[in-house]
């Protein structure tokens, strides 16, 4: 299932390198006003379907939203390309249903908080890892190889002050706020949290030598989470936007994706 993100993501940067989505794209987005668009709260997904003035149908996270159309509920979600490569399709979880509209083009990144040195020393892994190969090796694992981003060599400049790096090596945790996202943060049989993004915070936290705890969030509320330390970063497929880099202290990208249409296969 996994390496089906690869194709799936190939095949939709070729035939839909536009915003005007590929084929079916126009009939589902002439039909926006009469349909339901079931979006997680928080995400990029909504805000493009509040920017496009769809009508919504906020849910706790995209598996829900998925739920949503599965069970008819809500005409159609909107969702990451790279999850929708996880999960609907043959062999998938949600064979019957599909992806048309590709509304934006965009970027992951990982949030810190606001002024944290921890983004400049996962700057530095990032760097490390791209270089050695072992960014792509984990990427690979999980199907999102031709998504990732390459990565600049970078050197980790530690805060004079309230060095949040500092903090965390303190306390011997790396608190990383996800929710549950196929290929990127998701549970084995074993009910362990695997996935590209959890794997990656862990070669962080191994860096760092200490442990990485893995936290559910309302993916609404992470700003706030990270703010009051609850949580110490927001690694889950996290889409750069003027709003997210505003109020956190980013790292570089590190994976393309893009915002999908999903609907019931005819």
């Amino acid at each position: 299932m996994k390496k089906r993100v690869v194709t799936v993501l190939v095949a939709a940067m070729a035939v839909c390198g536009t915003l005007s989505g590929c084929g079916g794209a126009k009939e589902t987005a002439a039909g926006a006003g009469n349909q339901v668009y079931a979006v997680e709260a928080g995400s990029a997904g909504e805000a493009v379907a509040k920017e496009k003035g769809f009508q919504t149908n906020a849910v706790a996270s995209q598996a829900d939203a998925l739920m949503e159309v599965a069970s008819g509920t809500s005409d159609a979600a909107i969702i990451d390309l790279l999850m929708a490569g996880a999960m609907i399709g043959e062999g998938t979880s949600y064979p019957d249903l599909v992806h048309t509209d590709e509304l934006t083009t965009e970027e992951y990144g990982v949030g810190c908080r606001k002024g944290s040195d921890l983004a400049s020393f996962i700057n530095s892994v990032f760097g490390q890892s791209y270089a050695d190969g072992s960014m792509q090796e984990t990427a690979t694992a999980y199907g999102v190889q031709e998504a990732i981003v390459e990565q600049k060599a970078s050197e980790f400049v530690a805060s004079a002050s309230d060095s949040d790096v500092a903090y965390i090596q303190g306390k011997g945790t790396l608190i990383v706020g996800i929710t549950e996202f196929e290929p990127m943060d998701y549970k084995d049989d074993s009910g362990e949290w695997i996935g590209f993004d959890a794997d990656m915070a862990r070669m962080v936290a191994e860096q760092l030598g200490v442990e990485a705890q893995f936290v559910v969030i309302d993916w609404d509320n992470k700003i706030m989470e990270l703010e009051s330390q609850n949580i110490d970063v927001v690694w889950n497929g996290m889409t750069l936007t003027d709003e997210v880099k505003n109020a956190m202290e980013c790292t570089n990208a590190y994976c393309n994706n893009a915002q999908v249409v999903v609907v019931p296969g005819k």
